[in-house]
């Protein structure tokens, strides 16, 4: 998938070709995408924004795929951990991978008005923060690279 910006778009095409890129990905290393897992990715591949653990247990409550916070944090930690969704640490929310089965390190554009999310590619210098952290004694288990301002949508909006 590519990333498709702030641009208005068909999001149940986001939602099918994201879908089925996990589905594959899940049959070639046998991993499980149970329904509340898939329904999770749905939910984050509709969206663009940042949704917190919170607001999908309110749908997969209404549902009835699950009412406790568990059943969401579950789903988010296995898509989380597998590519297919990004924790927004600035948000404490998550957002759907736009390349789950690429290696790379995205940055996101965060909208602080409507919470849409951005994921772009990075031309960071491969290796040059790893190398400053060796040089220091430090080990970086995960790099996030998080910007936050208006998306196009919001800075159209009177003031």
């Amino acid at each position: 998938m590519d990333p498709i910006g702030f641009a208005q778009h068909d999001h149940d095409t986001c939602i099918a070709d994201g879908v089925s890129a996990a589905e594959q990905r899940c049959r070639d290393e046998g991993l499980q995408l149970t329904p509340v897992r898939r329904r999770v990715l749905e939910l984050l591949l509709a969206e663009h924004r940042a949704l917190g653990a919170y607001d999908i247990l309110d749908v997969l409550r209404e549902e009835g795929m699950g009412s406790q916070p568990p059943v969401a944090y579950r789903a988010l930690d296995f898509l989380v951990t597998h590519g297919f969704a990004h924790r927004i640490e600035a948000l404490n929310a998550f957002t759907a991978c736009n390349t789950p089965n690429e290696a790379h390190v995205p940055a996101f554009l965060i909208c602080r008005d409507c919470n849409s999310v951005l994921e772009a590619k990075t031309s960071l210098p491969p290796g040059a923060l790893a190398r400053t952290a060796t040089a220091t004694g430090f080990r970086i288990d995960r790099t996030v690279v998080e910007a936050q301002g208006l998306c196009p949508s919001c800075q159209d909006l009177p003031a």
